[in-house]
């Protein structure tokens, strides 16, 4: 759980256009990238509170689309949190070299900010929300706001509404892939997820 003030981007998820927005914004992070430089997204957050269920809903989504295009960490069944966080970011970086992470995770803000999908340079400071010091993530990061910050952010986080949290993180998912199916060796085709299909989860 992550606390964000303020950022370049920011979008509602009720927005008509919010997927092209998203995925214009990403897009352009992604055509930067040296073809040989792996995309590896980090979806951050634990299944045991709706709050912060974020990244690993993300995560889950993301593996539907069997894209080869990108890898992540970071799902309902393997989530990635405080206690394996370290661990995770270890075997990330032995396992790529160079890698260009995408750091995901819930944060709490305003309660007009509330559904808003924020994009920034740098990496995202799992945490913060709930006064937790963890390990920086990202070269980019993306954080959707579920709730509002301020006191009792434990007990705020267990009382967000998880249609709006699995609103946000289907959202995410599909605009990630199609930034990076767009921008990447000249695909241009779009793929729908498969309900039954295999996670590319690490």
């Amino acid at each position: 759980m992550t606390l964000i003030n303020s950022l370049p981007f920011k979008v509602d998820y009720k927005d008509p256009a919010a997927s092209a927005r998203l995925t214009n914004r990403l897009a352009g992070y992604v055509r930067e990238l040296p073809s040989d430089r792996r995309i590896v997204v980090v979806c951050l957050g634990t299944d045991r509170c709706t709050g912060d269920s974020l990244g690993p809903l993300l995560g889950s989504a993301l593996g539907k689309y069997r894209s080869s295009k990108f890898d992540f960490y970071g799902t309902l069944e393997n989530p990635v949190h405080a206690m394996n966080l370290d661990d995770t970011l270890e075997q990330l970086y032995r396992t790529f070299h160079d890698p260009f992470v995408i750091g995901v995770d819930a944060c709490l803000g305003s309660s007009s900010s509330i559904g808003s999908i924020q994009v920034g340079e740098g990496p995202i400071r799992p945490g913060a929300g709930v006064n937790k010091k963890l390990t920086p993530i990202g070269d980019i990061h993306i954080s959707g706001v579920v709730n509002i910050g301020g006191i009792l952010q434990y007990q705020v986080l267990q009382n967000t509404r998880l249609h709006l949290v699995m609103s946000m993180a289907n959202l995410i998912a599909r605009s990630l892939f199609v930034a990076i199916s767009i921008s990447s060796s000249g695909d241009q085709g779009f793929a729908e997820p498969s309900p039954d299909s295999r996670s590319r989860s690490r």
